[in-house]
């Protein structure tokens, strides 16, 4: 994998079901690069869990994917003609479905607890009703999407028509782990002091004097 060539990617989709992981990995992988990352679920969610038209939406991503930089976290697909007009990497991140609902089970359950606020300002809170007990649950969402996405991202990322993205596809959180190190080395060495230039001892003549 070319690290050095992924590292002056500046407009970046990350994908996967919900539990997958996607937004720590979108949040680490943005401060990596140096980029401004943004939600969907953040761009769509209004306060108190109003749902955004699918108007709003639109003129949402537009607005973030119009300008030069950005890491974008999220799915929706009806958006892909959106996001993907200038995308030119999409990572997909896609764990067994035993790993993604395991994470969304324990993220929630967290999140739950604590009361987090998933985004500022507009109190959307998760609760341990709502995750079980309710039809809008996100642990039931991630145990019956996970299937269909992983078709629906199988044959998209394969159409003509997306031909000129760089897909990369992520099974474990070991192949994760790896990229990211990967990347951070590059950032490292990017930012690494230049050496020293070697002085000219007395016994020697500078090139200009010779």
């Amino acid at each position: 994998m070319d690290f050095k060539q992924i590292s002056r990617f500046e407009r970046i989709n990350v994908i996967g079901t919900s539990g997958s992981g996607k937004t720590t990995f979108a949040r680490e992988l943005a401060e990596l690069l140096n980029l401004p990352c943004y939600e969907m679920d953040q761009l769509f969610w209004k306060p108190d869990w109003q749902e955004s038209s699918d108007d709003e939406l639109f003129g949402r991503v537009h607005e973030v994917t119009s300008r030069s930089r950005w890491v974008l976290d999220g799915n929706y697909s009806r958006t892909i003609p959106i996001k993907w007009k200038e995308v030119q990497l999409v990572i997909w991140l896609d764990p067994s479905f035993v790993r993604t609902v395991f994470q969304v089970t324990k993220r929630t359950i967290r999140r739950s607890l604590i009361q987090q606020e998933i985004w500022p300002g507009t109190g959307n809170r998760e609760s341990l009703r709502k995750a079980f007990l309710s039809n809008d649950s996100i642990i039931w969402w991630a145990i019956t999407t996970h299937r269909n996405n992983r078709n629906k991202y199988s044959s998209i990322v394969s159409l003509p028509a997306y031909s000129h993205i760089c897909f990369i596809r992520f099974n474990s959180r070991v192949g994760v782990a790896s990229f990211l190190k990967g990347l951070r080395e590059v950032a490292e060495q990017s930012h690494a002091p230049e050496p020293a230039a070697k002085p000219i001892s007395s016994g020697e003549s500078s090139p200009q004097a010779r």
